[in-house]
């Protein structure tokens, strides 16, 4: 992934060291859920469909920072529902950056400015905001106008307080190349965020609206098309070029999702967070217990359309991290990245 030096360092020494172990499962991120409930209704995310109960529920920090802890994994991204609205979330990230986890505190930044008190800016931690278009798309999104302009003066605000802001898109197939393109380069050139995350919808079972989600070869022209003309190398893109290689259909990988495990209310979730197969109360009963073998496309019918990068993004770091060739192509571009 493209990372700062600090942080690239440390995922790779994490990597040889699970060598040297010869552990051939474990993970690179784990992706926190201390909460459910949310203060918008986004039609392509079904996690506020739980029941009342369960929305109203709430992560103990020791709970939180335990899981985190018994995965072993370097870095965290905090999700949910809205990860703002928990009432002690600025302790969880207190003490995971303590013990020297990245953190990411994924956010739709609706409370953003609020909040940022409560923060300490370090070189662990970044919020990574959801913006999945400009004004007119991205409130269309979250079903909510004024989001996007909130969103925008949210991340200005963190920036000038000196906080590192990276964000986090995903496109539908009522996107084209041309929205693709003016979205990231608004990010890119005009917020200067510090890093991009760009994701295709997958088809997530309980999501309100099953109509808009991207199916594999759609995927591929519409990253091949928005990519072109050197956009992605300009663009400062947070991810291993292999997997942006994955999107436009030069490469393709199996599914990983042990590395990018998810852990929420219920426990560890079977086989990743777009998926429910049930729940394990720890990491290596996930990895030990789990039949990864039957996921995946070509495998699992629900697998068909899925490009996410909870699935593939790990493969492509982990076969980038066993070449030569392709790590030397990562840090070049990683370079080239940070300079544009």
């Amino acid at each position: 992934m493209a990372m700062p030096l600090r942080q690239t360092i440390r995922v790779g020494t994490y990597l040889f060291e699970q060598k040297l172990r010869r552990r051939e499962k474990f993970p690179l991120i784990v992706e926190l859920e201390p909460l459910y409930a949310c203060n918008l209704k986004c039609e392509g995310c079904g996690k506020i469909q739980h029941p009342a109960g369960v929305l109203k529920q709430r992560m103990p920090v020791a709970q939180a920072v335990g899981a985190v802890l018994e995965s072993g994994a370097p870095m965290v991204s905090i999700a949910g529902g809205e990860p703002l609205m928990h009432p002690q979330i600025d302790e969880i990230v207190r003490q995971l950056v303590a013990r020297r986890k990245y953190v990411f505190l994924c956010t739709n930044a609706v409370l953003l400015r609020k909040k940022l008190e409560k923060f300490t800016p370090s070189s662990y931690f970044a919020f990574a905001v959801h913006i999945d278009g400009l004004r007119e798309r991205h409130d269309e999104s979250v079903a909510k106008e004024g989001v996007f302009d909130e969103a925008v003066e949210a991340i200005k605000e963190a920036k000038r307080r000196g906080f590192r802001v990276t964000t986090n898109s995903t496109f539908f197939n009522t996107d084209t190349p041309q929205t693709v393109v003016e979205v990231l380069n608004y990010l890119n050139d005009d917020l200067r965020v510090d890093e991009m995350m760009i994701s295709p919808a997958y088809a997530y079972e309980k999501a309100p609206d099953q109509e808009h989600f991207l199916g594999v070869e759609q995927t591929r022209e519409l990253f091949r098309k928005a990519f072109a003309g050197g956009n992605r190398k300009r663009w400062r893109l947070n991810h291993s070029p292999l997997f942006l290689d994955f999107l436009e259909g030069k490469a393709d990988f199996p599914c990983t999702a042990w590395a990018i495990p998810n852990y929420s209310l219920f426990g560890w979730q079977r086989p990743c967070y777009l998926m429910s197969d049930g729940y394990v109360p720890s990491y290596r009963e996930l990895v030990e217990e789990t039949d990864w073998e039957k996921y995946g496309r070509g495998k699992d019918p629900r697998c068909a359309n899925c490009m996410a990068h909870c699935g593939y993004e790990p493969t492509a770091v982990l076969a980038t991290m066993g070449s030569l060739k392709e790590s030397l192509r990562a840090a070049r571009e990683s370079v080239s990245g940070s300079r544009s």
